[in-house]
């Protein structure tokens, strides 16, 4: 086994946890009627495909063309329902949003990047930036409540709610599982 195995296992094993965790938050969002249920299913989708992934070499798959315009429409998703929709409307909705179309464009960039219609300038500029993007939006989702969470059980602060922190956990690990994806050569 290489060191190339395991980190494709890790990912893996990251992205079907996050492919299982988003199929639950589909069926459970109850409350956000179809754009909560459109935002899992689209997270369940994005995650089975970051699960395989790892173990396909370039041009090996669905067309890049479909893949590319699947997530490019998946991508618009989000800030669409936020501008459309009841839940978040607005431009905090946008905010909130837009790391979801990050992570949607950067799927939808991936088999594009290798093709033949991009220049190797192009590939490295749009990827730093996608990359950055993510990167950034992981760091936040994964130390954002880190100070809430070293205050003792009972103490002023703590919390015994964990739906915030576990989203956050589950955004910002996958945030950074395609942040190594899109460095990654398949």
């Amino acid at each position: 086994m290489t060191a190339a195995d395991v980190v494709n296992g890790m990912l893996t094993a990251l992205f079907a946890a996050a492919a299982v965790h988003g199929l639950r938050q589909a069926v459970s969002a109850r409350g956000s009627g179809w754009p909560g249920r459109g935002d899992g299913l689209l997270h369940t989708v994005m995650a089975s495909a970051m699960a395989v992934m790892p173990w396909h070499r370039i041009g090996e798959g669905p067309s890049p063309g479909w893949t590319a315009f699947f997530f490019a429409a998946a991508a618009l998703w989000f800030p669409l329902t936020a501008l459309l929709g009841r839940r978040d409307p607005g431009r905090a909705g946008l905010v909130r949003g837009s790391s979801h179309t990050v992570g949607m464009a950067a799927m939808a960039w991936m088999p594009l990047r290798h093709g033949d219609l991009t220049d190797a300038r192009t590939d490295d500029v749009v990827t730093g930036i996608l990359t950055l993007c993510l990167l950034a939006h992981a760091l936040r989702s994964l130390t954002r409540d880190m100070p809430t969470l070293r205050g003792a059980p009972g103490s002023v602060g703590a919390s015994t709610d964990l739906k915030g922190p576990c989203d956050r956990f589950w955004h910002g690990s996958t945030a950074m599982g395609t942040a190594v994806m899109l460095l990654m050569h398949h």
